[in-house]
């Protein structure tokens, strides 16, 4: 299936000279089959998308994501190319169906292409796609003020981007701009995106030290351990530091579904408040019902100063993020309003998505089906763990947040291997490998649920 060296290098030393021609003909060749109803697509159209995936990412995208996906999946079969999602199933272009429990990486929260989420968007692209840039749009104003009764507390202003990461760096931006400071304490193994903002904040060296210098002022202590976070703010005071902000994750998601101390939310609200400083919660992952609360910060109770959002919130269909606050604090953006600006963030249909999601979320409980699922899947797994004690080391997480640690990256990897193998999508976390991260659909029906632990125990068997 997959193109030879010799063709790949081909396209290498062609792929710089302009063919307007060409540029058209391939073009117009996808959007064909775009249009084309799955049921009317042949099979030399499934192997010519196929071929030219494996193909195009060796030369315009990244030849490391084939590298990675072949040590992942153990096969040279180019043609597992995404193509068709509805719920927790995926196919390939091949028609080869899989049990999504990935989930996007937390974007599925109400399944792919739930129905009522399409039908608002698709609603919304005939009335008009994007904003003007002149006049008052009614969707991010209206979007605005459903977060703002959503969250905890007095958070009530916000602003829309496209990704979690802008959604990092806008909250960092407000923090400075209303503290007056510059500096920041953020925890090891957190992960914030990877703009330079959001990666100065992350917690593992792989992605900052290539990039480094990044930005200054920027402490790192234990996540979970909110005694140090405390004598870092003692230590940063004595010596003349100035802290605009602590940033966390509720529960670490990258690093594995890792749940801190219930003391540490509480903990660290005190202990802002006490030296002045602004809380941020990063609730990108966590966020509408993933943890099963709406937020993650909603299991103790606390509300921070500035929330961050992102995944999720366009409910699978249309990317979206944001950060939001009080007015208290926003009331700094006031002066100019054009301090922080996108030109497609918070569009109409990212909005009109994200409404439509949050009216899932809330009228089919998916908060409360998370709940109830990951008690579930974690009960099953502590069994499958007393069965095969040398290779299931931890299973923990909140809702449908969940982590399976191993002992080596190695095997970490032979499971994801394995589930794939007997069709089911899982992946290590991009902070440690040794974690395989359980985080599908919030509504995935039982049945599905069962088919992927059956599966599980079939991969750990084989690999014992």
């Amino acid at each position: 299936m997959a193109e030879s060296n010799e063709s790949v290098h081909e396209d290498n030393q062609t792929a710089s000279r302009r063919d307007v021609d060409q540029a058209f003909s391939e073009a117009t060749r996808m959007v064909d089959l775009i249009m084309t109803p799955e049921s009317e697509m042949q099979q030399e159209d499934r192997t010519w998308v196929a071929e030219e995936t494996y193909r195009n990412f060796a030369n315009h995208i990244n030849k490391g994501f084939l590298e990675y996906r072949k040590s992942v999946t153990e096969t040279d079969d180019f043609a597992l190319t995404d193509w068709w999602g509805r719920g927790s199933i995926l196919r390939d272009v091949m028609g080869r169906e899989y049990i999504d429990m990935l989930g996007g990486f937390g974007l599925y929260s109400p399944g792919i292409r739930h129905p009522k989420i399409v039908a608002a968007v698709k609603a919304q692209l005939d009335r008009s796609p994007q904003y003007s840039q002149e006049m008052l749009d009614p969707l991010r104003a209206h979007l605005a003020k459903v977060i703002a009764k959503l969250t905890p507390g007095d958070i009530q202003y916000g602003f829309f981007a496209n990704s979690g990461t802008e959604g990092v760096e806008g909250a960092m931006k407000l923090a400075k701009l209303y503290t007056g400071r510059k500096g920041f304490i953020s925890m090891l193994q957190g992960f914030h995106g990877k703009t330079l903002g959001a990666l100065s904040l992350l917690g593992k060296s792989v992605y900052r030290e290539p990039l480094l210098p990044l930005l200054e002022g920027v402490r790192h202590v234990p996540f979970g351990n909110a005694q140090a976070v405390e004598q870092t703010l003692a230590s940063a005071k004595t010596v003349g530091v100035d802290i605009a902000a602590v940033v966390a994750e509720p529960i670490q998601g990258e690093a594995g579904a890792i749940v801190p101390p219930d003391d540490f939310w509480p903990r660290l609200r005190e202990i802002c408040d006490a030296y002045d400083v602004l809380l941020i919660a990063d609730e990108v992952q966590t966020g509408f019902g993933r943890t099963g609360k709406i937020f993650g910060v909603d299991h103790w109770d606390v509300t921070p100063d500035i929330m961050c959002f992102g995944k999720a919130l366009g409910g699978g269909v249309v990317p979206m993020s944001g950060f939001f606050s009080s007015a208290k604090i926003w009331k700094c953006m006031e002066p100019n309003p054009f301090m922080h600006t996108t030109t497609t963030g918070g569009n109409p249909l990212a909005c009109a998505a994200a409404l439509a999601q949050i009216s899932v979320l809330i009228e089919e409980d998916l908060a409360g089906q998370a709940a109830e699922k990951g008690v579930y899947i974690l009960k099953n797994l502590a069994t499958l763990q007393e069965k095969y004690p040398g290779l299931l080391k931890e299973a923990r997480g909140r809702g449908l947040l969940i982590g399976m640690e191993f002992p080596t990256d190695k095997i970490g990897y032979k499971v994801a291997s394995g589930l794939f193998s007997r069709n089911v999508l899982t992946a290590g976390t991009l902070t440690n490998a040794k974690t395989i991260r359980i985080e599908p659909a919030l509504n995935v029906p039982y049945d599905i649920i069962d088919k992927m632990l059956d599966r599980l125990e079939d991969t750990f068997a084989s690999i014992a």
